[in-house]
């Protein structure tokens, strides 16, 4: 797997903390050997707490399907070795759902997966929502999200006449997905 990191917010990446990422993080395709590339982010926040001063943030690329995750501590190390292992979490389930949707689960894989005193629920869309998408700039939709006190907002952008999801970071900030077809 190739892996891009990126230091943000005056972090300074050593080769200490480079081979750890590669260690950590790299060693994940083989869990999944068609993760291709990887993007690591490692930033410092000016959090009060301690415990939420560094963050990574890491994106991996699978034939298209993006698994991510991110996560704080008060070190890179600690940071680095939870976002791990929430990604080989998500990557399990994601092979999971693979499997049971390719040839159907194997008993001994549903017999591990199902707890004795819970059992899982399938989840399915329980709503459905129909509005009018009016084309506008992205600061009029970050206007119309907060005023609906919403998380995301689906909008046409006005300059590309395509739809955009704007959403809430988790630092209060504001991201915005502006999808291309490939």
């Amino acid at each position: 797997m190739k892996l891009q990191i990126i230091a943000k917010n005056n972090v300074e990446v050593s080769e200490a903390v480079e081979s750890y990422v590669d260690k950590k993080i790299g060693k994940l395709d083989r869990y999944l050997p068609t993760i291709g590339e990887g993007k690591v982010e490692i930033s410092r926040e000016g959090a009060r707490r301690p415990e939420q001063r560094f963050t990574v943030q890491v994106t991996l690329e699978s034939r298209g399907v993006l698994i991510r995750a991110q996560e704080n501590a008060h070190d890179i190390r600690t940071a680095i070795d939870s976002v791990a292992d929430v990604l080989s979490k998500r990557i399990e389930r994601y092979k999971g759902k693979l499997y049971d949707k390719g040839r159907g689960s194997s008993l001994a894989r549903q017999e591990a997966s199902i707890q004795p005193e819970e059992t899982a629920v399938p989840r399915r869309v329980v709503k459905s929502k129909r509005f009018l998408v009016k084309p506008m700039p992205v600061d009029e939709a970050v206007s119309q999200m907060e005023l609906l006190g919403h998380d995301f907002f689906l909008f046409m952008d006005a300059d590309t006449e395509k739809l955009n999801l704007l959403y809430r970071r988790g630092n209060g900030d504001y991201g915005l997905i502006e999808p291309e077809q490939g």
